[in-house]
């Protein structure tokens, strides 16, 4: 009741007055649990104080005060009004209660206005310097030592973001900067944001400010991604730093437990690849980083670099999955990615995913992927009863049959356009290159010519399981059709 009482006050002294409340759920439900009688009341603001950042005046209402913000629905701006949810309904109507805070709010924003013209006169670069004063964590060195790695590492990343390489490094050494002003000591939430101010009124690039302010996000899963190329270098360097850092001295997240948010870090490195498609393959990228900045810690770069790339491609499944992606077509995408010299990369990796949903939505692909289980089955028994491993190598004056002998040819054939297209990418061209095998597949098992594999003639029957393990690795060259139901 307290709750609908404040909403329904605010609203109407807001558009009584020309104003729009700046809605904050946290506030309002802070307020709720202190107000037992809540009565909404306009208060005043000196308009001097709109110089200041919106981001500084709203912080000093809602920390200190407990103050809603309202803006002018003509410009979108602050307007020099606030609104209090006092305990009372006074005989004036408020104008004590809105006199009284209007002072309380001058004292807290001339404080601002101290902080935000001390840290203009010191200026960026110069807070910069403080940084090697601070530890980033004791086996991975100070803030100073970690901006100079980030800042290397956007140069590099830059070239897959569209960014210039200058201004990345750039702003990789001003991002961290602010940590040491006196606003940010004040006001720990404005982290990045006041150093995009500072970055401006020194005369940096807009894209480096951007980048300085942006380079944290997405911190949650409902925070926005870094879009501006530079932004995206610093923002994927300093995750990818932290990361490789962590799993170099063997702090890993262990079940519930992830103190530095390095789960959150990698869906990040994640999100910003996936939602600016960015085709970026970080094996080696995170190799060179580890080698150049991490060698001399204990952990084998080898083995931490294999668990590192397994603990982001598990943050790329569970992305994946929670975007309607099934679980066994993720899993099946990824196991052939891992394959791939480079490693995985998060946007292949997805449009894998697609082509091989569309692929088993159609009649062709489901029946396909039934006589591939069908293959593989015979094809596992006999290995194992063999004790050996059938390589694929066909002799084609074996195929006896009209069924082996049209499957042998769909295969060739199937092989080449597959091959062409996963040249490229390709994944859809690559699964209708495979939905021409259906037929033949169909015929070498059920039709009117269909094969013992299993053939009394120990060449015959060789031949015949080579054609079924070429079959397989046909399909499996696109993705591993062993993770998929069905």
């Amino acid at each position: 009741a307290r709750r609908d009482a404040i909403r329904a006050q605010a609203a109407q002294i807001c558009a009584s007055a020309g104003l729009e409340l700046i809605e904050d759920d946290g506030l309002l439900e802070e307020v709720v649990g202190l107000a037992e009688w809540p009565v909404v009341v306009l208060g005043d603001m000196d308009p001097a104080f709109l110089d200041l950042p919106s981001e500084v005046i709203q912080l000093s209402m809602r920390t200190h005060q407990k103050y809603f913000a309202v803006r002018d629905p003509k410009t979108g701006r602050l307007a020099p009004h606030f609104i209090i949810v006092a305990n009372l309904s006074a005989r004036d109507g408020g104008k004590a209660i809105a006199a009284g805070n209007r002072k309380v709010l001058s004292a807290r924003l001339e404080d601002g206005r101290f902080f935000w013209d001390n840290d203009k006169s010191t200026g960026l670069a110069s807070m910069a310097t403080r940084l090697g004063r601070i530890d980033f964590k004791k086996e991975l060195g100070s803030l100073a030592d970690k901006v100079e790695r980030v800042s290397a590492l956007a140069r590099q990343i830059a070239t897959y973001t569209g960014a210039d390489p200058d201004q990345a490094a750039r702003a990789a050494q001003l991002a961290k900067a602010d940590l040491v002003s006196d606003m940010v000591y004040e006001f720990p939430e404005l982290q990045g944001i006041m150093g995009r101010y500072y970055a401006l009124h020194a005369g940096e690039a807009a894209s480096i400010a951007d980048a300085i302010r942006d380079h944290y996000k997405p911190q949650g899963p409902s925070d926005a991604v870094p879009s501006d190329p530079v932004s995206m270098a610093v923002a994927l360097a300093d995750k990818l730093d932290t990361l490789t850092g962590f799993w170099a001295i063997n702090e890993k997240p262990t079940g519930s437990k992830d103190p530095f948010a390095l789960r959150r870090a990698a869906l990040g490195v994640v999100r910003i690849a996936l939602e600016n498609d960015l085709p970026i393959a970080l094996k080696a990228i995170l190799s060179a980083h580890w080698s150049r900045h991490f060698s001399s810690q204990e952990v084998c770069p080898e083995a931490g670099l294999m668990d590192l790339s397994a603990f982001l491609e598990g943050r790329l499944s569970v992305a994946l999955k929670g975007s309607g992606g099934r679980y066994d077509l993720v899993a099946a995408a990824l196991a052939t990615e891992i394959n791939r010299p480079e490693g995985v990369v998060f946007t292949r990796t997805v449009r894998r995913v697609e082509a091989l949903a569309g692929f088993l939505e159609t009649e062709d692909g489901r029946n396909l992927l039934a006589g591939y289980k069908r293959a593989g089955n015979i094809l596992k028994a006999e290995e194992k009863k063999d004790k050996r491993r059938y390589d694929g190598q066909i002799i084609s004056d074996r195929l006896l049959i009209k069924g082996e002998q049209d499957l042998f040819s769909a295969l060739k054939l199937a092989e080449v356009a597959a091959s062409r297209a996963l040249e490229t990418d390709d994944f859809v061209a690559a699964m209708t290159a495979l939905a021409q095998l259906r037929k033949p597949v169909d015929a070498f098992f059920d039709g009117q010519h269909s094969v013992m594999v299993n053939a009394p003639e120990t060449e015959i029957r060789e031949n015949r399981l080579n054609l079924l393990n070429r079959l397989c690795q046909a399909m499996l060259s696109v993705a591993d059709f062993d993770q998929i139901e069905g």
